[in-house]
């Protein structure tokens, strides 16, 4: 359908700025939602949605409500519009060195997720995983981009170990997918090594060396210093952490596969709607394991206590995911695997290094500490396992 420039609109979406699309457009796309041949738009309004984690990648996020009058009587719609840039947009990148500014540009490799929407993911996903719809993808610039996306009603209470289970079991399934597969090039490539060429070497390393990180008031009382040395070593292994996962068997990845990304309908226990693909990627299996298991204690949603039990099944029934799509793994390899990704994405970065610029720790105090226990927690991991 061609997209009309947006001009005089029913409702006031001047909210949505660039992102908001003519009248005729939304018609169009309405009629899309509901199912229907054509629609009259009788009213319509547009308004932030609320979010509390900044996004680098994120410009904003936006409800698009209203009502619509069309051959079978009169439909209310919705669309959760989100607008993705680059991150070199972000006031976060103005601290970015100049010298590395290139690289770090491309570790968030923004186009990701319009791509991904505008591609058949959806139909190819495993049972009970399922995405929101596209209804419209729109090139805003040369570094941003528009998603009108369904709207997706979920259930937002804390998830029991059943859920981590039947998460782990999907990802697993969405791993070794063979249906997925030719889309793993979507994403990016290579990420264990360009994190660490990026994240890691310029701006994670040098300041988990600093002696000045772990004298601050708020790092010292949670990271002791056997954990402190724990840690350093580590980094140090970093080369050779590097070397095992250059030969790790690879899957399909969401790339950020934390709770909160995945959706759970109200009354459905065992299916998910993904959302938030920025970070699709082919990467070693079991990489979607480590946001599932630790974007909450990362928040401070979840104790770092509950991590060794959830870790153990989760682990478990991502193998079997990937057996059920055909895809046979040693779960030694596997383990090892996941304990590697999850010393990369979690155990270094567990210190909270904002501190040493005078920015404040997520959470706070309590946080930090269940960052520790469950970085403690990370290691053990790693030192119970046996190299690639």
């Amino acid at each position: 359908m061609p997209l009309q420039p947006a001009g005089p609109a029913v409702g006031d979406r001047s909210v949505l700025g660039p992102a908001d699309v003519g009248d005729e457009t939304l018609a169009g796309l309405v009629a899309q939602a509901l199912g229907v041949d054509e629609v009259e738009l009788l009213d319509c309004r547009a308004e932030v949605a609320a979010y509390d984690l900044e996004a680098l990648t994120t410009a904003g996020r936006y409800w698009v409500r209203g009502s619509a009058r069309h051959a079978g009587g009169v439909s209310s719609y919705a669309f959760f519009v989100k607008v993705v840039q680059s991150w070199t947009r972000s006031a976060a990148f103005q601290h970015v060195p100049e010298p590395v500014r290139e690289i770090a540009a491309a570790s968030l490799p923004w186009r990701n997720e319009p791509e991904v929407y505008r591609s058949d993911l959806r139909d190819r996903l495993p049972a009970g995983l399922s995405m929101p719809r596209a209804h419209a993808v729109l090139d805003l610039d040369e570094l941003s981009a528009a998603l009108w996306l369904d709207a997706v009603d979920h259930d937002p209470r804390p998830w029991d170990g059943a859920t981590f289970r039947r998460a782990a079991h999907l990802l697993g399934r969405l791993a070794a997918s063979p249906d997925v597969r030719p889309l793993r090039g979507l994403g990016s490539r290579d990420v264990v090594r360009g994190y660490a060429a990026s994240r890691l070497e310029h701006q994670v390393l040098p300041v988990l060396r600093a002696d000045d990180l772990w004298h601050h008031p708020l790092v010292e009382p949670a990271f002791d210093a056997d954990l402190r040395n724990r840690l350093l070593r580590a980094a140090d292994a970093l080369p050779g952490v590097l070397a095992e996962l250059d030969g790790a068997p690879l899957g399909t990845a969401h790339g950020d596969a934390c709770p909160r990304n995945l959706l759970r309908p109200p009354g459905e226990t065992g299916r998910f709607v993904l959302i938030d693909f920025g970070l699709w990627c082919e990467a070693p299996l079991g990489f979607d394991l480590t946001q599932l298991l630790l974007g909450e204690v990362q928040t401070g949603e979840r104790p770092a206590a509950e991590l060794a039990e959830l870790d153990q099944v989760c682990l478990q029934e991502y193998h079997r995911g990937l057996a059920e799509e055909g895809h046979e793994v040693d779960i030694e390899v596997l383990r090892r695997c996941h304990a590697l990704l999850m010393l990369m994405w979690f155990g270094l970065t567990a210190v909270p290094l904002e501190v040493l610029f005078g920015l404040p720790a997520p959470g706070g105090a309590a946080v930090v500490q269940e960052r520790a226990r469950a970085a403690a927690t990370v290691l053990d991991l790693v030192d119970s396992t046996v190299p690639l």
